[in-house]
């Protein structure tokens, strides 16, 4: 009897036509509401973010294995998977080059004031001076998180002659993250969201650097603390900061204090938000596909 996988996001279809050429039987559902999801019967789950998975979900369940369209694995409960043998699948291969050409994007947007200067220029301004940006050559981009995302970024940032320092508290070979506050003009997270790096970039942390820097957050928003960011901007430790994720992305949820505290770092000119789609483009939406495909193969060597 075939194998049922059910998918309960939008996926790229070709996850769903590949699956069945492996002799899966696929149930698509990307409509489904989280309440209404049953997992008994089935023995593979992809989804993106549709819901969490904990042992309340998972309990009962028939799962084999469950494959995340993505890169973070913050929403399912890997303790319990691992301890009733059900396989975890992310796909950080696929959208490591979507990262990563992002982040540059918005590195460059804030050293050269792309955003301000288009701004001003739509509005009848004309200041030269008033926009004039810094160079990336010789300076020194720390990277915290040197997985797929990591390591994609300093690959292709070394054709401008930076100096980058990679801390990974899991890879020894990287730097020491004293190296880090230091030396670093610059700084970019890459680290999944766990209890470890909750509200990781705090006050006590963004005071540890030497210099006034660039922080760019594309992981996920709860890693960075909102005051700690507002602070930072205030007081100019943060010269600049870009920011793809937040800690809550659901905007008509936000509390008073929420929206204050996103204003007051939204009115800073250095500042740059995108909607979470650093690893969102139409090539990373195949690519995520096929490296599940992969995975999935190889667990059950097919």
């Amino acid at each position: 009897m075939a194998k049922k996988v059910l998918i309960i996001d939008e996926v790229h279809p070709s996850l769903a036509a590949d699956l069945r050429s492996l002799g899966f039987e696929v149930d698509e559902q990307p409509q489904i509401h989280p309440n209404e999801v049953q997992l008994a019967g089935y023995q593979g789950l992809v989804l993106r973010s549709k819901m969490s998975l904990g042992a309340k979900e998972l309990e009962g369940s028939t799962l084999e294995f469950i494959a995340r369209a993505g890169a973070g694995l913050d929403l399912i409960d890997e303790a319990y998977c691992s301890a009733n043998q059900i396989a975890v699948f992310s796909a950080n291969e696929g959208n490591r080059d979507a990262v990563a050409e992002h982040v540059i994007g918005q590195l460059i947007t804030l050293a050269r004031k792309i955003n301000t200067a288009d701004t001003q220029v739509r509005n009848g301004i004309w200041d030269r001076e008033g926009n004039r940006g810094w160079e990336l050559q010789g300076k020194t981009l720390g990277i915290i998180g040197y997985g797929n995302m990591g390591q994609s970024l300093a690959k292709k940032l070394q054709g401008f002659d930076m100096n980058i320092l990679a801390y990974d508290k899991y890879a020894p070979a990287t730097h020491a993250l004293k190296d880090i506050f230091e030396q670093a003009d610059i700084l970019s997270l890459h680290v999944p969201l766990t209890d470890e790096t909750k509200e990781m970039v705090n006050s006590a942390f963004i005071e540890q650097f030497k210099k006034p820097i660039v922080l760019i957050n594309s992981s996920r928003g709860s890693i960075c603390s909102l005051e700690a960011l507002a602070a930072g901007l205030s007081s100019g430790q943060l010269r600049g900061l870009a920011l793809d994720v937040l800690p809550n992305e659901k905007l008509a949820t936000w509390t008073p204090t929420e929206k204050a505290l996103f204003n007051q770092i939204a009115s800073h000119p250095m500042t740059l938000f995108s909607p979470h789609v650093a690893g969102w483009t139409t090539e990373s939406y195949w690519k995520i596909n096929d490296a599940l495909i992969d995975k999935i193969k190889t667990h059950y060597q097919l």
